[in-house]
């Protein structure tokens, strides 16, 4: 029997790989889906943030197009920058035309000279990677303070091994050419999106969860991988024959009885963010144009903010907004005030955008409502604790199933690797198990390679 621990993405397409006929899945929590878990209130559809679908990746779009049955919406996207007052198109980097004078203009000065070093020193963190790749002007004003928020550190305390193409790294003539107005293509990493049109992004999921063997409210309290049992707090004992793991690592390695010392305590040295979801509702259109905004005020707690019928007209009750905003925390930021205080901050901030209008509602700000919903597990944190705390986890628990495998210790899977792996008893699936910067995909293309590099499982 294969045992899979956790029904979020990851869970759901290692059973639907493997055949749910072959695997059972414990979930601690009383349903399924995991961070893509779409909820419904009183009209409006809330996500976990704004998940939404830009996957290259075929059978990824195919799989998902197949579970909504063709439903589903797919647009271009806008995505825009908030800065004192003034709106700009992202990538910031691109587009420094929109940044208000003499900023403009230090910015630019600032990232010629940065290009102009005939030979550049070598980068060793990612605070470095910023300001050779934009100049420190730029780099201060906008992707430094930004790190601080939603990475919730200094960039110098991460490495620059997940940046790939997330950060759009420009040419000179681009933003020679930005700083004079609109480029004439889209220089995001993410140029349209696909979003269901019901059911909220869960739905993409549902194909691959239908016939799943689970059971929810089980929650894990041991693991022995010496006897291959499973506990949970309900008094049940589950045997199996090969574990796949989706709980964050940290919680793995803590229920492990294998875990040694020095195990727990590269554990502990792992880090993530938190995420505290401000959802607000009010009763008007939506205010500002675009698909999703990026913060930079470092003097306002909202980082990440998206309208939740932008992502699709179904997902708010005509004539209604949705405002999402995300605020993050974690043990470099810990959070010293209590989620409403955070929220009626947040509602602030909204109305100083202009995301919420009191003015356009019959009783003001009264009108607004608004509800929190707390993440314990957001985004690994990239810091130089990471690599080396993988490698003494990974090489304990070799000796009880896992097989080591050639990307363990990236920080982002590379699927156009062939890669013929022999897989253990023991195995990692999942952002959170495997510490790695996973997107919805990867979590669906990590099933799926479970299944082919061993299909004895």
């Amino acid at each position: 029997m294969n045992l899979i621990l956790g029904a979020g993405l990851a869970g759901i397409s290692v059973s639907y790989h493997l055949g749910h006929d072959h695997c059972l899945v414990l979930e601690k929590k009383a349903r399924i889906f995991g961070h893509i878990h779409s909820e419904y209130r009183d009209g409006f559809t809330w996500d976990e943030g704004p998940h939404v679908s830009f996957t290259k990746h075929d059978y990824v779009k195919n799989l998902f197009a197949e579970s909504v049955e063709g439903r589903f919406d797919e647009y271009p996207v806008r995505t825009r920058n908030f800065f004192q007052g003034h709106w700009i198109d992202h990538p910031a980097q691109s587009n420094l035309y929109q940044v208000p004078q003499p900023l403009r203009s230090e910015c630019l000065k600032s990232f010629l000279k940065s290009r102009g070093t005939v030979e550049l020193p070598s980068v060793t963190n990612y605070q470095e990677w910023l300001n050779q790749a934009f100049g420190p002007v730029f780099s201060k004003t906008f992707p430094t303070a930004y790190t601080r928020k939603y990475w919730t550190t200094d960039p110098h305390q991460l490495t620059t091994d997940w940046v790939g193409k997330r950060v759009f790294h420009p040419k000179v003539e681009e933003v020679l050419a930005g700083a004079e107005g609109a480029l004439p293509i889209q220089t995001h990493y993410i140029s349209s999106v696909r979003y269901p049109r019901n059911g909220g992004y869960q739905s993409f999921a549902k194909k691959m969860a239908e016939g799943m063997n689970v059971l929810c409210n089980e929650d894990v309290v041991a693991i022995d991988l010496s006897s291959c049992k499973v506990s949970t707090r309900s008094g049940k004992v589950f045997q199996f024959t090969r574990l796949i793991n989706t709980m964050p690592l940290p919680e793995f390695v803590s229920k492990c009885l294998q875990s040694t010392p020095e195990m727990k305590d590269a554990a502990e040295a792992l880090s993530c963010t938190q995420l505290l979801l401000v959802n607000v509702t009010a009763a008007h259109p939506t205010q500002i144009e675009g698909n999703w905004f990026y913060i930079y005020d470092e003097d306002k707690y909202s980082t990440r903010i998206n309208c939740t019928e932008k992502l699709t007209p179904g997902n708010a009750p005509q004539g209604h907004t949705g405002v999402q905003v995300e605020v993050y925390f974690s043990k470099y930021r810990t959070q010293a005030v209590s989620d409403a205080d955070v929220a009626q901050c947040v509602i602030t901030e909204l109305v100083e955008m202009g995301f919420i209008r009191p003015d356009l509602l019959p009783n003001g700000i009264d009108d607004i409502k608004v509800s929190t919903h707390s993440l314990r597990w957001a985004n690994v944190v990239f810091d130089f604790a990471r690599r080396d705390a993988l490698e003494i986890i990974w090489d304990g628990l070799a000796g009880f199933g896992l097989k080591r495998e050639v990307q363990d210790l990236e920080a982002s899977p590379d699927w156009s690797q062939s890669i013929q792996e022999e897989l253990g008893s023991l195995i990692m699936a999942g952002r959170f198990a495997q510490w790695q910067y996973f997107w919805t995909d990867d979590c669906v293309l990590r099933g799926r390679q479970i299944y082919l590099q061993n299909e004895s499982i």
